[in-house]
């Protein structure tokens, strides 16, 4: 293990297992072949729980979106509105698990991400106007919500990212994150929030940027990019066209690690995609489309030295093509 992350080949023998066994559930043999490789190591145990969890959160994914669909097409029929739902629940449960989500933040913000006004699931684009006139596009698994009244414009980014372009009108707008809030005048940017950090990139304009819990500020004009917690920035860096183009469904590689190619193409599939440490240094560059990440990995395969091995529909890993066979 590695910072408590499985092994990558330890969770690929894992994923082997998994597959056999749910493809031959009553092999007494592969059973009993099965548990003695559970047993040669601490590390085995984790890798097959950590199979477990992806399987069991995925797998309903492909035996059940008709039955998902249905139920939830029947909800909406139904009147039954997210927040509606979601303040019903709080007032039942007082100072209960959903009162104390005011001083949980970690499990608070999922909540309101759920019960956001614009959502994207998983390998979706969502572009969507708004009532001044400002185009958002929301990357894949994102949740945003607007407020707007007669004096401000409020954005506020729970997950994900948003690719903004702003209308001229008199009110300020305002994005906010956990990090910190963006102020953006006449402009067109990005925002993502991942790992406890805001991550800005303007394209056209400029943003000026405040931490949440600091006073410090930051301008940021076209063509840079900035990281910030709640408390500072990081250095200002070039604006990747890559964090522009995700809006037009491109995954723009230019020269990346191929590490930071799999993170990003990940965020579009549900499951797991896993690649071999061996690899991740390789660089790529190309375009490869978001909404067929099947299709991306195909052209993966004739692009670098590399076998994308599926161990099941939801269990996908990126090996060296000598290794294909083994």
């Amino acid at each position: 293990m590695n910072n408590g992350t499985p092994d990558h080949a330890i969770l690929q023998q894992a994923a082997d297992w998994y597959a056999q066994l749910a493809g031959q559930p009553d092999d007494r043999d592969l059973q009993q072949a099965w548990q003695h490789w559970l047993g040669q190591h601490e590390q085995h145990r984790q890798a097959w729980q950590f199979v477990e969890r992806v399987s069991q959160r995925f797998a309903p994914l492909h035996d059940d979106a008709q039955d998902a669909a249905r139920t939830l097409d029947q909800l909406r029929h139904q009147g039954i509105e997210r927040r509606r739902l979601v303040r019903g629940l709080a007032t039942v449960a007082g100072l209960g698990v959903l009162g104390a989500l005011s001083w949980r933040p970690l499990l608070r913000e999922p909540l309101l991400a759920w019960q956001a006004d614009l959502r994207s699931g998983v390998g979706k684009i969502v572009e969507q106007r708004l009532a001044d006139g400002t185009q958002l596009w929301l990357a894949s698994d994102s949740a945003v919500d607007v407020r707007f009244d007669d004096r401000q414009r409020n954005l506020r980014l729970y997950r994900g990212e948003v690719l903004v372009s702003t209308a001229s009108d008199s009110r300020p707008l305002l994005l906010h994150t956990a990090q910190g809030s963006l102020q953006p005048l006449g402009t067109r940017f990005s925002v993502a929030v991942e790992d406890g950090l805001t991550h800005l990139e303007v394209f056209a304009g400029r943003v000026r940027a405040r931490c949440a819990d600091s006073p410090a500020q930051r301008d940021v004009a076209a063509g840079a990019a900035i990281r910030f917690d709640a408390r500072a920035f990081t250095a200002v860096l070039p604006a990747s066209p890559a964090r522009e183009a995700w809006s037009r469904g491109v995954l723009l590689a230019e020269d990346i690690e191929l590490s930071r190619f799999v993170a990003e193409l990940g965020r579009y599939r549900h499951g797991y995609l896993g690649l071999d440490p061996a690899l991740r240094h390789l660089k790529i560059m190309g375009t490869f489309p978001l909404h067929d990440t099947d299709q991306a990995l195909a052209m993966l395969e004739h692009t670098l030295p590399v076998s994308v091995r599926r161990h099941l529909p939801w269990w996908v890993s990126i090996e060296p093509l000598e290794s294909a066979s083994g």
